[in-house]
């Protein structure tokens, strides 16, 4: 799945100008993508924009600290969650953006979330968004990225 986000990322400079999932879906296989894949990607993107996605998480002072579950804790290890800390203390995540990257990284099957991982997540929240987003940042993101994702 996460190979198919790399690619829309790299070949859909915004979110919105993806093709509908039908035509989509043609590209993906053509492209080489297995259908179990897509569903998959699909399914979990279509998530970004659901409407329990996008609704206004509440605003949280910026100096509240955010306490994690039993079910966070144990899918989001230290380092994702120390990320996230990061990422919100240098201004590139809200506490919304925040909450959004938990909720699609909670949609994940795979247990606990590797930083690699988590970091497209993090990615993908940001460019569903439609965001102008640094160079640096996008470096960051896709730093730790298997070779093989980027095309």
């Amino acid at each position: 799945m996460f190979d198919i986000l790399v690619y829309l990322f790299e070949n859909y400079y915004e979110f919105s100008s993806r093709p509908e999932p039908e035509v989509l879906t043609r590209k993906l296989t053509a492209a080489g993508f297995t259908e179990e894949e897509i569903t998959e990607a699909l399914g979990w993107l279509a998530g970004l924009k659901a409407e329990g996605a996008v609704r206004a998480f509440p605003q949280a002072d910026p100096q509240a600290i955010r306490f994690y579950n039993e079910e966070e804790l144990h899918k989001l290890g230290s380092d994702c969650r120390g990320f996230l800390q990061f990422l919100q203390n240098a201004g590139v995540l809200s506490s919304e953006l925040r909450e959004l990257v938990i909720d699609r990284a909670l949609a994940l099957a795979e247990e606990p979330v590797d930083l690699s991982r988590f970091k497209v997540i993090v990615l993908m929240v940001l460019w569903s968004r439609e965001k102008d987003l640094d160079t640096l940042i996008v470096e960051e993101l896709l730093s730790d990225a298997d070779p093989d994702l980027l095309h």
